[in-house]
């Protein structure tokens, strides 16, 4: 189900993982940011039929969390930690604690 809302230029702007096409974007960009704030859902911006970009709400608490699960440094970084951990290469936390006497 899709929900279209009118927006000040005739183009529109569709609710339930919406889409909205980078030009209605530029237009009404205030309105979008208001749905995606009001409804918590995201909106999918498209440049000529292609998904580009999606404009996500954020509570100021998530912002953190946020920036970092998407930092491809931190996620590559996660990982080589994950692969020292399955090798035996690294001790969990509580482990490292116990050995400090923590």
């Amino acid at each position: 189900m899709h929900t279209t809302l009118a927006l000040s230029d005739a183009s529109s702007y569709t609710a339930v993982m919406g889409t909205v096409s980078i030009r209605a974007l530029s237009r009404n960009t205030s309105s979008v940011v208001d749905e995606v704030a009001r409804t918590g859902r995201p909106a999918l911006v498209t440049k000529r039929g292609e998904l580009i970009v999606a404009v996500v709400p954020l509570r100021s608490e998530e912002i953190e969390d946020y920036v970092l699960g998407r930092s491809p440094e931190i996620i590559a970084s996660l990982a080589e930690a994950e692969r020292d951990y399955a090798a035996g290469k690294a001790v969990s936390l509580d482990g490292a604690l116990g050995q400090l006497d923590l």
